[in-house]
């Protein structure tokens, strides 16, 4: 694991910000200067002290939107020397119990709006203290006078617990250390040069690290202004922006084409936005939204445990992520040998993928600090050698540069023939009905897996099948045997696509599927006993938990909802009002 002595730590950036006036800090009418937000961290660090039992892990969970009160009790537990959990809103019941006990929480910090998710859950030795009330307010008071103190807090204390989004399996708690976002923020701001005229709009949601690591801690570091979001909306993104004088910005999963689908304007680069830092616009998007609204997007890969970072660079080719640094290797995970390089014919197709394609590996130094109790999740990416295996699947070019080509639960086993199912989704988002597409296995009654693709938008099966058969590099096992139509796909709270959901539930699903049968070029509406005959009940994750056509479809767990983030807690789904212009193309890379 990478040092971390020698970074300073976020205490100190916080204290450092005690006698700025400069406004600060802005949400809805709220608006607080720099000192008043060192000074209210001040306060609830106090009471941290005062309020966290003795003997046991100095650890809080925040189930919040993103209001002032998530950077306050950041900074606080940063001037603790305590540790914050974001607790993930869109979970529910025994899930969302779980993650409080799991990183053994003793406070529980949430707001009004959030009660009802709380209500009949066991969570013994947890004490709730909750925002917007007099009780609340009362428990504050008397440390009104507090001044920021740093000296608590060293670079190695743990700070965040931020648990991985969930998109591919149970989420796991991810340990970063004051030192190692001390780091990533000063890195961050010598990067995109962030200075304190700068003001950072976060719209993602700060339960998870993308928003705390990528554009808070940036934002601390510079002494630049922040501007919250509660929850995303593609509607007011471009209000906010404006309203707020917003130069920088972040974003995962499906954010930028929420963006793109909104109604143009002719002053829609009417701004002082200047750049986004994020993950899976994709390149198409990523110039669509750089031609719409005059702001650069880059693009890269990094998984949200810090083992491994990608970034994009001029010359990049088309579909590549990045060029490999120091230490990044495609490595079979089977032998551990290094990958051949990818070889590609005319069209631009992958002739040696079954041997190309490996697990990405940072042999190099690298920052992974560990899971939260839980070793044999740690075990898998971080081996003996010290290497740290990304659970993502790539491969390499002559040239050195990287392709996404999926998770490594996202391989697919087709009559013999190793597929990445990234591949198959960047040849399908350019069907023209296409407003999203997820590509996963499900069982094979004899052996292996069948492709099944979720596709948001319209679809008119004999123009599919015909689709399918003009693609120069889609392989002979690649075209989906089962297509699953929906108005909206599930993603999950940080906007990623929902897999784990869809592998679930396979063909037993309430939505329409179509099917081509073995031997058949035609796609047509599968039936319940089709259903049952073509896709055997697996293990579970691989099918629909009663194993029958019609339960699910409507997702109720994480990620599924109504709107753009408003309504319910759920978050947004994809837009699928009509045909869009918007596509998901090139391979992207993920946080987790």
């Amino acid at each position: 694991m990478e040092s971390t002595r020698g970074t300073g730590t976020v205490a100190e950036l916080v204290a450092a910000r005690w006698g700025d006036r400069r406004p600060g800090l802005w949400c809805e009418d709220t608006v607080l200067t720099h000192h008043e937000v060192a000074a209210g961290a001040a306060a609830r660090a106090a009471l941290l002290a005062e309020l966290l039992p003795p003997g046991g892990p100095p650890h809080l969970g925040l189930l919040l939107d993103n209001t002032p009160e998530f950077p306050l009790w950041l900074s606080a537990a940063a001037l603790a020397g305590a540790a914050v959990a974001g607790i993930n809103s869109t979970r529910r019941g025994p899930e969302l119990a779980r993650d409080v006990l799991h990183t053994e929480c003793r406070l529980l910090i949430t707001e009004p709006a959030h009660l009802r998710l709380l209500r009949g859950l066991d969570l013994p030795g947890v004490r709730l203290l909750v925002t917007g009330t007099p009780e609340y307010d009362e428990l504050l008071a008397p440390y009104a006078d507090a001044r920021p103190d740093p000296s608590r807090a060293t670079p190695a204390a743990r700070l965040l617990l931020y648990f991985t989004s969930g998109s591919t399996g149970a989420p796991k708690a991810a340990v970063c250390t004051q030192g190692r976002l001390a780091a990533a923020g000063r890195s961050l701001v010598e990067q995109f040069a962030v200075g304190p005229d700068d003001v950072h709009y976060v719209c993602m949601p700060m339960f998870h690290g993308n928003a705390v690591i990528a554009d808070w801690a940036p934002a601390l570091t510079a002494g630049a202004g922040v501007a919250l979001r509660r929850r995303f909306s593609a509607s007011g993104f471009l209000a906010d922006v404006r309203r707020r004088r917003a130069t920088y910005f972040t974003y995962v999963g499906r954010a930028i084409q929420y963006v793109l689908a909104t109604e143009p304007s002719p002053d829609d680069r009417d701004h002082v936005l200047r750049l986004g830092f994020g993950t899976e616009a994709g390149a198409v998007d990523a110039a669509a939204f750089e031609r719409r609204f005059g702001v650069r997007l880059v693009e890269g890969y990094g998984s949200s445990e810090g083992g491994a970072a990608v970034q994009w660079s001029p010359g990049t080719p088309p579909g590549a992520v990045g060029r490999a640094g120091a230490g990044l290797v495609v490595l079979d995970p089977k032998t551990c040998e290094e990958c051949p390089r990818a070889v590609f014919d005319a069209a631009g197709r992958l002739l040696n993928g079954d041997a190309a394609i490996g697990e990405l590996v940072n042999r190099g130094p690298n920052p992974f600090e560990g899971y939260w109790r839980n070793p044999a999740a740690e075990a898998e990416r971080r081996r003996e050698d010290g290497a740290y295996w990304t659970g993502d699947l790539f491969y390499r070019d002559r040239e050195g540069f990287l392709y996404f080509a999926g998770r490594t639960d996202d391989r697919l086993r087709v009559d013999g023939e190793n597929l990445a199912a990234a591949m198959i989704e960047n040849i399908l988002a350019r069907y023209d009905g296409a407003d999203a597409v997820a590509v996963y296995a499900v069982p094979d009654p004899v052996t292996g897996d069948q492709v099944m693709a979720t596709l948001a938008g319209a679809f008119d099966p004999a123009g599919f099948a015909g689709f399918l058969l003009a693609q120069p590099d889609l392989g002979t096992k690649m075209a989906p045997r089962f297509v699953r139509v929906v108005e909206r796909m599930p993603v999950t709270a940080t906007n990623k696509i929902h897999r784990a959901l869809l592998r679930r539930e396979g063909p037993r699903c309430a939505d329409p599927v179509w099917w081509r049968p073995p031997g058949e070029q035609a796609y047509r509406r599968l039936t319940a006993k089709e259903a049952e005959e073509a896709v055997p009940v697996g293990p579970e994750g691989r099918v629909g938990p009663e194993g029958r056509v019609g339960q699910g479809g409507s997702p109720k767990e994480e990620g599924a909802g109504k709107g753009e983030g408003g309504g319910q807690a759920e978050g947004p789904l994809v837009f699928t009002r009509g045909p869009s212009s918007v596509r998901r193309q090139g391979l992207e890379p993920r946080t987790r």
